[in-house]
C-alpha cells in the first residue's frame, strides 16, 4: 500500500510543473515580480519534487518501473529547477 502511495504521488508531481504552461498566457504572469515570484515557486516545487522521489526511491525502497520513470524525470526536474533558480537570483555569475 506504501508502494502505491509514494508511486501516485510521484508520478503526479511530473505533471504539475506543465502548469506554468497556460498560466503564462495571462499578461500579467510576464511582468516582473509575479513572473520571477511563479518561477520562484515552480522551481521550488521541482526540487522538492526531485527530493522526494530520491528518498521514496532509495530509503523507501519502492523500485518499480513507474517509480524508475518517476525518478528520472524528477531528477531532470530538479535539475532543471536549481538551474532557473541560479539564473534569477545569481545572475552574475551566469
Amino acid at each position: 500500500m506504501k508502494d502505491k502511495i509514494l508511486t501516485t504521488i510521484s508520478t503526479l508531481m511530473i505533471f504539475i510543473p506543465w502548469t506554468i504552461l497556460p498560466l503564462r498566457r495571462f499578461d500579467w504572469a510576464l511582468k516582473s515580480p509575479t513572473a520571477e515570484i511563479m518561477i520562484t515557486a515552480y522551481a521550488l516545487f521541482m526540487i522538492f519534487s526531485g527530493l522526494f522521489t530520491i528518498i521514496a526511491y532509495n530509503r523507501a525502497k519502492v523500485q518499480n518501473s513507474l517509480m524508475k520513470t518517476g525518478f528520472v524525470i524528477n531528477c531532470l526536474y530538479a535539475a532543471v529547477g536549481i538551474a532557473a533558480l541560479a539564473m534569477i537570483y545569481l545572475p552574475d555569475l551566469m
